[in-house]
């Protein structure tokens, strides 16, 4: 429904956001490699191996014998860094160029990347949760980049973001909007699509987790929902 392109907030404590684009460049070069260079696992086999598949990480499943594979207790991170295709891959980093930035100069480095993955931790065992039954993998940043969107929607709430609405229409409106439009559809479409064919629930565990972390990541200074810092 939401394309981000741009928001304009310079950055004010780092000169980079280097965790942020490393972060971009390693889901795409894996997405390159898982595509087109020769290997004997084939792309399906990949997403079972180092997927997080529910069934698996609670022991009631078990993974063919011979497939190459992360650890069970591993794959709640390492789905985070695959994606089921290019446009899946593309849509996901958009939103993490466009805000990541920002949420990673309110933290720092070190915080942000931590905060990253923990946010993907709670978006896969939310996931993993509503459906323990499920032995299809799930993969995708999805999880982590709504934790994401949840510390960028309480540091920036104000803040006028271009963007293209249902995919072709510019629209320049303040982040409360799109951003809040963007959770109530997440919400809804966890409510209305229970079969779980699209991690919802991984998007909404993750918008969880980055809602209850960004307090405890950000700088000292920082403030939330737009307010002034108290002067000295």
């Amino acid at each position: 429904m939401f394309v981000p392109i741009y928001d304009g907030v310079p950055l004010r404590f780092t000169r980079s956001a280097f965790i942020t684009y490393g972060l971009v460049a390693a889901c795409t070069v894996i997405q390159i490699a898982l595509r087109y260079w020769p290997h004997q696992e084939s792309d399906i086999a990949m997403m079972a191996g180092f997927g997080m598949i529910p069934s698996v990480l609670f022991g009631t499943a078990v993974l063919p014998e011979g497939l190459v594979h992360a650890p069970a207790w591993l794959t709640p991170f390492s789905n985070i860094l695959l994606h089921a295709s290019f446009a899946h891959l593309i849509g996901n980093m958009l939103f993490l160029w466009v805000f990541g930035d920002n949420v990673e100069d309110a933290m720092g480095h070190a915080r942000f990347l931590a905060f990253f993955f923990l946010c993907g931790l709670g978006g896969s065992l939310a996931h993993a949760l509503v459906y323990p039954d499920s032995e299809q993998p799930l993969v995708g940043a999805s999880g982590a980049i709504s934790g994401v969107i949840a510390a960028y929607l309480m540091l920036y709430p104000r803040v006028r973001i271009w963007g293209l609405a249902f995919k072709w229409i510019p629209v320049h409106v303040p982040a409360v909007y799109t951003l809040g439009g963007w959770i109530v559809f997440q919400a809804a479409s966890a409510w209305f699509d229970p079969q779980g064919n699209i991690g919802w629930w991984a998007h909404l565990g993750g918008l969880a987790t980055g809602a209850a972390l960004t307090p405890l990541f950000i700088r000292r200074g920082v403030t939330l929902f737009g307010r002034r810092a108290a002067q000295p």
